[in-house]
């Protein structure tokens, strides 16, 4: 039997809460203290320098009750970096891809790992797992490792292994491939077309690596893809969530929804709506 008071408590574990500040503020903590929180995501607002982030992140885990927060970030490299220098300020994930080599993605997400460790910061939205197969994508270009599915898989595979062998949570993203769309989520819904044969041979491999590379955490896409359901975006689709990801390819670990405010979801669902969507997918 669980008390309502337990149930809001756990509800609290499925949310990483942004906030718009350089310190935690006051309201978020009440919400901590009165619902538990699974953790917070830090944003360039966020970030001034290196002992200030140390600083909330230290501060993050005194809200924590039975469990430890996350303390999350996109550090990706290039367009997507939160961490400004004087951290190490890396090229995008392209350029690595075409170095195609293996021993630099590690030494890479070995320093990643060190920085991130160094000031408290517990999971990174990394690596991206999308194929570059649409040039003209607006929303992942050169923050795609490679334009083919096995090189996107292998140098994934070795981030992940790295920096979890360093202690940091690695998320591939973003489930199940946003390599191929022609328009950004965060202001529109993307549509991808492609039947699930085409599917299971490109946009799936490197989320299969990901899954035999143990990876901790798994973000969704706000895009339809009608092959595997016709109504609901992959982060608000059971088929796409339980069906595919956790039946079919075997996941067992932390999925997470992309940020429910993006307007793919927002204008069409509303934050609460999707919210709700998102957790019974």
């Amino acid at each position: 039997h669980m008390s309502l008071r337990d149930i809001r408590r756990h509800i609290g574990q499925l949310a990483i809460a942004g906030f718009a500040a350089d310190s935690i503020p006051t309201d978020l903590r009440l919400l901590a203290r009165e619902f538990d929180l699974g953790g917070i995501i830090l944003f360039a607002r966020n970030v001034v320098e290196p002992e200030q982030v140390a600083d909330v992140a230290r501060d993050a885990q005194t809200l924590a009750r039975e469990l430890p927060l996350w303390v999350s970030v996109d550090q990706e490299g290039g367009r997507v970096a939160r961490l400004k220098a004087p951290f190490t300020e890396w090229p995008p994930m392209m350029t690595l891809g075409r170095s195609g080599d293996e021993d630099l993605a590690e030494r890479f997400a070995r320093a990643l790992a060190a920085e991130l460790k160094a000031v408290g910061i517990s999971l990174d939205y990394t690596p991206v797992l999308d194929i570059l197969t649409n040039p003209k994508n607006p929303v992942i270009g050169d923050r795609a490792l490679a334009d083919r599915a096995d090189d996107v898989a292998r140098l994934g595979r070795r981030i992940i292994t790295t920096l979890q062998g360093a202690g940091i949570a690695a998320c591939g993203k973003h489930f199940p491939g946003h390599g191929d769309t022609s328009t950004d989520s965060h202001h529109e819904l993307p549509l991808i077309e492609h039947g699930p044969d085409r599917i299971e041979g490109v946009e799936l491999v490197p989320f299969r690596a990901a899954i035999e590379a143990d990876v901790a955490a798994i973000m969704t896409a706000h895009i339809l893809i009608p092959a595997y359901d016709s109504e609901r975006p992959a982060t608000l689709s059971p088929a796409i969530v339980d069906t595919l990801l956790k039946q079919r390819l075997g996941y067992g670990g932390l999925v997470l929804s992309d940020d429910l405010e993006m307007k793919a979801i927002s204008h069409r669902y509303g934050v609460p709506e999707a919210t709700v969507g998102a957790i019974a997918a």
